[in-house]
């Protein structure tokens, strides 16, 4: 039962899931659910658009399509695509994830920077966030990934843990 920082890119990490910091609609263009798409492929969008609306707080799992897990979890921080949003968000959106993942038992899980990128969130906040929530689950998971593609995001997960 640990929590873990990872510099990397998100969608070669092998877990049981990763966290896709998505919109209520499911629409995945840009930032990380870009990547996720693009790497994963079409079929990860079209699932989470089959179950949209998600509301910020509330989160859905999907096949991973090509992907190295087994599931993606969309964790919505807003509810259009590219909002800026609050460290509230953040909070919702976290939690909303965590929990979906302890309810299908997963052991592993990976989480990026929530609300970092167009969200508008200061990474710093964000991460501060993030471990606090985390912390909530850590008896739910052998691992809680925190992972950055920059080094400023996995400093300030780094010095919360």
């Amino acid at each position: 039962m640990s929590i873990i920082v990872v510099k990397g890119d998100i969608t070669q990490t092998k877990c049981d899931a990763i966290v896709n910091p998505a919109n209520s609609f499911g629409f995945m263009g840009g930032g990380v659910a870009g990547v996720i798409k693009r790497v994963g492929g079409i079929e990860i969008e079209n699932e989470a658009i089959s179950n949209a609306p998600i509301a910020v707080g509330k989160a859905v799992a999907t096949t991973a399509g090509n992907l190295p897990c087994k599931f993606v979890i969309h964790a919505p921080t807003m509810n259009e695509p590219a909002m800026r949003i609050d460290i509230e968000n953040v909070k919702l959106a976290t939690r909303a994830a965590l929990k979906l993942g302890a309810e299908l038992n997963l052991k592993s899980i990976a989480i990026p920077g929530m609300g970092t990128g167009v969200g508008g969130v200061p990474i710093n906040d964000a991460a501060e966030v993030m471990v606090y929530i985390a912390k909530e689950f850590e008896n739910k998971f052998e691992e809680i990934i925190l992972i950055g593609k920059n080094e400023d995001l996995v400093e300030s997960f780094s010095k919360f843990i």
